[in-house]
Order: C-alpha cells, then structure tokens, then sequence
C-alpha cells in the first residue's frame, strides 16, 4: 500500500476502529467501472476513498456510549445518528483536508441511492457481493433475487456505514484489492440467495460462513423491531414530547426516560456495565 494510504488509513482507522468499525481504501474508478453513469460519483477516478463498515462490536462499543452521553441530537435513527456522529470526527481528524462524507442511507432529491454500498464493499475488497449472475444455470425463473454482501470473518453479521472521499488525493497506483470470496460453491450460493432473499428474518443468511462474532441477542432485537418503535425499547422518549424539554432552537436537547414496560431490560440496555468500560463515550 502506498505510504500516504498507509498513513490516511491509519488516521481514520484511529478515529473509527475503537468504536467497532472497519476501513477500506480503494479507487474511485473500481467503483464507476461497474456501475452505469447514472450511479457515478462525480470525482476523477484515481481519488482516494475509503468504505466504512460496522462490526457487531459497534453496538457496545459506540451506540451504547451514544445513548449514554448527557446531551443528544433530537433523536429519528439512534444508529443513523450515532454513525454520523463518528463519521464526522473523522473530518474532525483531518482538518486540513477537504472529506466528503456518503451514509449508506443518502439519496438524491430523485430517490436514487447516492451510494451503492454493496458494491462499494465488493471493490474495495471488504466483502464479497453475490449476485444472481454468480450462480450459474439459477434455479429462479423470473423471480426477483436481490444480492447480499458476505464478509470473509464476520458472515452477514455487519453493515455497511458508507464512505469517505478525498477529493484532490488522487493515488493512482493504489493496488487493488479483491474481496475474498468465502461462498465459493453453486449450492452454498443459492442457499444464501435464498435464505436472504425469502428468510431474512430468521437471521440464518448470515451464517453463511462461520463468522467470528455475532449480534447479540439484544442486537438482534433492537434491528428486528420497526425503527418508529427503537426509542420505546430503549425505555426513551423523544425530548418533544416532554413539557420541561429545553427549547428546539437549542442545538442539542437533552435525551429523556420514559418508564418502559420492562424496567430491568430497559436498565440493561443503557447501564454503562453492560458496554466495554475501555470505551469512552462520544
């Protein structure tokens, strides 16, 4: 890897990997190459970018530590938002540079995707993307089969956050790097087509390789509930809807407790003994 990657890398590796993310750097134009213009990014194609995921860890190690900070962001998406959050340190970690920032979630006014994440994770080598063409002679008719991102240590059991690019960093010598393809076999593909396409609610997709950590069981809960009903879980109410809450024109308001259905559980979620105590809170 080229030393000024190698360096960049590092950097943001600083910012984000304590707090359960990967980093991946790649190309530009690895990305606009299998894409049609309309999903371009507009930027030469030896700019430096790098793909960001979350491993299980984020979880503990930064959502938690999100929700227990004294003053919150008027909260829609805690995940949404706590990603945001540390993705904008990173610019913070590299005043002197021009960084834009892509979340996973960014769409234009005419609702295309502003990033195709799985694809981004596929080129710059951080997970492989199966698709309906990698198997051969499928077995789907006409069926719609969407594709699923397989990462080599952690299965499905990721996200994928979005990206950084670095616009005037141009690193045309960068080496590409292929991301390894952990489903290698006609059946297993199918399988994993299959079970993510029409099973994806039982989480057994994400075993496709035998990965080295999982979501824990309250993880798993927290994404299986419908996000307008993520606040109630935590036992948390939004600061609006309380009559002491400061004033919207305040740039952070104070995140409240409601009392939940189930104390304890609720308790556990926030307890600062339930996240590594390594893990300094943002």
């Amino acid at each position: 890897m080229e030393p000024r990657v190698a360096e960049l890398k590092q950097k943001i590796e600083d910012t984000l990997c304590p707090f359960g993310f990967e980093v991946y750097p790649f190309q530009v134009a690895w990305y606009n190459e299998l894409l049609p213009p309309a999903f371009h990014l507009p930027l030469p194609g030896p700019t430096l970018a790098f793909l960001v995921l979350s491993t299980p860890a984020m979880f503990d190690r930064a959502l938690k530590p999100f929700l227990q900070s004294s003053h919150l962001q008027l909260l829609t998406d805690p995940v949404d938002q706590c990603v945001a959050y540390h993705l904008n340190r990173v610019r913070e970690s590299l005043p002197e540079m021009q960084i834009e920032v892509i979340a996973d979630y960014e769409v234009h006014h005419n609702r295309r995707p502003k990033i195709l994440a799985q694809t981004a994770a596929h080129v710059a080598g951080a997970a492989y993307y199966y698709q309906r063409q990698d198997v051969e002679a499928d077995p789907w008719g006409t069926q719609r089969i969407s594709g699923v991102c397989i990462h080599p240590r952690f299965g499905g059991w990721f996200a994928i956050r979005g990206v950084v690019l670095l616009p005037g960093i141009e690193v045309p010598d960068l080496p590409p790097t292929k991301p390894h393809d952990c489903v290698p076999t006609r059946a297993d593909r199918i399988a994993l087509l299959e079970g993510f396409n029409f099973h994806w609610r039982d989480w057994t997709y994400r075993d496709a390789v035998t990965p080295q950590e999982r979501y824990s069981e309250e993880q798993k809960a927290y994404f299986s509930t419908p996000p307008s009903q993520r606040l109630a879980l935590l036992g948390l109410t939004q600061p609006s809807e309380n009559p002491s809450s400061p004033s919207p024109d305040l740039p952070f308001t104070r995140l409240t407790s409601k009392k939940p259905q189930n104390p304890s559980k609720a308790r556990g979620w926030l307890s600062p003994s339930v996240s590594p105590p390594a893990s300094p809170g943002p």
